[in-house]
């Protein structure tokens, strides 16, 4: 099959989806914010009739006494609970295993998902393995493979990147391929999200920087993707308006609760976007990254995103001078080549000025056969991506991401 007749056989697959995805009643979460919200959590835990919860998160939380803000709460209103603290960066099959164990032993009947997008994922998997005793993780690799609704969970994310808290989606890893791939279904949106900017004042500069990229990933991908709907639009627009705003400013100084406030709400803006209109090539290679090197997701997406940009431009350009005008770059009657161009290279200062590489140091040339087809593997039927490339387009992009 030549690559025109696949490109054609790959939009006919795109173009339904476009109307049927609207269709799919995607939950949203009931969504609490705002800085020292925590303080519901208690309140959250009784309306969700937990009898006992586990707090899942990870060593680097517990170790710090960030933890302390979640189980606080609960012990003033002698919530038991218990901590799974064991969550690793990019949970592994057998990371999710562990979790189900303590949940299992300890009698629990809900979850509480504390962290970055780790513990969301490891949270939502092990919810999902709770209430599906008999089907294993591998089992629910893809679309709609979660048989029965997961226990109550209520997710409270201490940094503003994933927007896992409003996604249907939990990416696991497998360290037996050194590969990541997704599970995807609508029981694996949260119930709850919490949304608390005091819990985010401590991040260090590099995570406030690669999560807000790792936000600003999940709006623009949603934009530019052929299943984009007026609630889709105008969640990334806000996502993108906020980031453009306020990410610099916090990655120079953290301490604003307000600011911050504003960062959590356009990760979770983001991820009601791109949970119904999927993401893109970005994603697609930043999965190879974390797999293969474990680079963080949020770093990987940041560095891919202007390269896929470059090479979509002429594709995009109009989705992306809208994004350039909600970003204050140009009006709306300019050019629309120049809005886009001005708005991929303000993503180029913005990593630049936040230390950000243009570069995969990890990356090894012998690996790029494997991560262009992974990539295209996961990309090309699922991610309506504005322009489909061919194997050569996509290893001549991976190349360019070599240190």
């Amino acid at each position: 099959m030549g690559f025109s007749l696949k490109t054609l056989f790959l939009r006919c697959i795109h173009y339904p989806s476009k109307f049927i995805y609207p269709l799919i009643p995607v939950p949203v979460p009931d969504l609490i914010s705002g800085p020292g919200s925590i303080t519901n959590l208690p309140e959250s835990v009784r309306s969700q009739r937990i009898d006992k919860v586990l707090i899942v998160t990870d060593k680097g939380l517990t170790s710090i006494g960030l933890a302390d803000k979640i189980t606080g709460p609960l012990n003033e209103e002698k919530i038991p609970y218990c901590i799974f603290d064991g969550v690793q960066p990019n949970p592994s099959i057998q990371n999710i295993e562990d979790g189900l164990s303590i949940y299992q032993d300890n009698n629990c009947n809900g979850i509480i998902a504390f962290g970055g997008g780790s513990p969301m994922d490891c949270a939502k998997m092990i919810g999902a393995r709770a209430s599906n005793p008999g089907k294993p993780v591998r089992k629910m690799q893809g679309k709609f493979r979660v048989w029965r609704s997961l226990p109550p969970l209520i997710a409270v994310p201490t940094t503003a990147g994933t927007g896992s808290e409003a996604t249907v989606a939990a990416v696991v890893s497998d360290p037996d391929t050194h590969e990541k791939f997704a599970v995807v279904d609508l029981k694996l949106v949260p119930k709850v999200a919490i949304l608390d900017a005091e819990l985010m004042l401590g991040l260090p500069p590099h995570v406030t920087s690669t999560t807000g990229m790792d936000a600003l990933t999940h709006a623009v991908e949603s934009y530019v993707g052929l299943m984009s709907t007026p609630f889709t639009r105008k969640n990334s627009l806000d996502a993108t308006k906020i980031i453009m705003e306020n990410l610099e400013q916090v990655f120079q100084d953290g301490s604003n609760p307000e600011k911050r406030d504003q960062l959590a709400l356009a990760s979770y803006y983001a991820g009601l976007a791109f949970t119904r209109t999927w993401v893109g090539y970005v994603h697609a290679i930043a999965h190879n990254m974390g797999g293969l090197y474990g680079v963080p997701h949020g770093l990987a997406n940041a560095i891919i995103l202007p390269y896929v940009l470059d090479a979509s431009i002429e594709q995009a350009k109009n989705q992306l001078a809208d994004l350039a005008v909600v970003s204050g770059l140009g009006q709306a009657n300019y050019c629309k080549d120049v809005l886009a161009r001005k708005f991929i290279d303000k993503i180029k200062l913005m990593n630049k000025k936040m230390g950000i590489p243009s570069f995969i140091k990890e990356l090894k040339e012998e690996d790029i056969p494997l991560i262009v087809k992974r990539a295209l593997a996961e990309s090309n039927i699922d991610y309506p991506v504005p322009r489909i490339m061919n194997k050569q387009e996509m290893t001549e992009l991976v190349n360019q991401l070599l240190p």
